[in-house]
């Protein structure tokens, strides 16, 4: 399986990459394929460049076009960004403005921030889970925030396994081979059950009634 992790931090060494890293190494030991799983980490600051004339040209450069596509074709995702402004970094958000609208679609995604203060950490909940959601990747229920005064205190490494548990076990159900092939009958229905029907239609059925 293939894990890849995007870190947004700037500095260096960054705690945010110290986040991402410890994310990274509970989720793989947490999966049936153990040893088996890949990790790669994004650091996004790398990307900073190519990311903005992205936005200028329409054409993602090397490291970039390598980039996307590894969390395109990832198994599972963690993403962590510090916290600027009570929110995302601009950079993070832009990473993720260049990528394809359907790349994350059905993905599991682990999401995680930094900050100077506990008074941030709610930026989990009003800007990066709405992000994810609008992406349609399928978010952990556990969110890991880590402020300055978390770093050596009783707590975030709990989190760091809960959260880590369940990207790891999102990542291995959904890399189980799938059930039998559908009948053509059973395609069928299934097609049936989501045809769009268009609403003047369904208004004459109901004044038909």
């Amino acid at each position: 399986m293939r894990l890849v992790v995007v870190s947004a931090g700037l500095s260096v060494p960054s705690s945010t990459r110290l986040l991402a890293d410890r994310l990274a190494a509970a989720t793989a030991g947490r999966t049936s394929a153990g040893a088996d799983v890949e990790v790669e980490v994004v650091e996004l600051r790398d990307l900073a460049v190519e990311i903005a004339h992205n936005f200028t040209n329409g054409f993602p450069g090397r490291k970039l076009a390598a980039a996307l596509a590894a969390v395109t074709a990832a198994d599972g995702l963690i993403v962590v960004t510090p916290v600027f402004s009570a929110s995302y970094s601009g950079l993070f958000k832009s990473f993720f403005d260049v990528i394809d609208p359907d790349a994350l679609a059905g993905k599991p995604v682990l999401i995680g921030a930094t900050g100077g203060s506990a008074r941030h950490s709610l930026v989990l909940e009003h800007a990066l889970r709405p992000l994810f959601s609008y992406l349609r990747a399928v978010i952990v229920p556990t969110a890991v925030y880590a402020a300055s005064e978390d770093w050596g205190a009783e707590g975030l490494p709990e989190r760091i396994e809960r959260a880590a548990g369940e990207l790891a076990t999102l990542m291995t159900g959904l890399s189980t081979p799938s059930g039998p092939a559908k009948t053509e009958k059973a395609e069928k229905a299934e097609k049936d059950e989501f045809t769009v029907v268009p609403f003047a239609d369904q208004l004459a059925a109901l004044a038909a009634r």
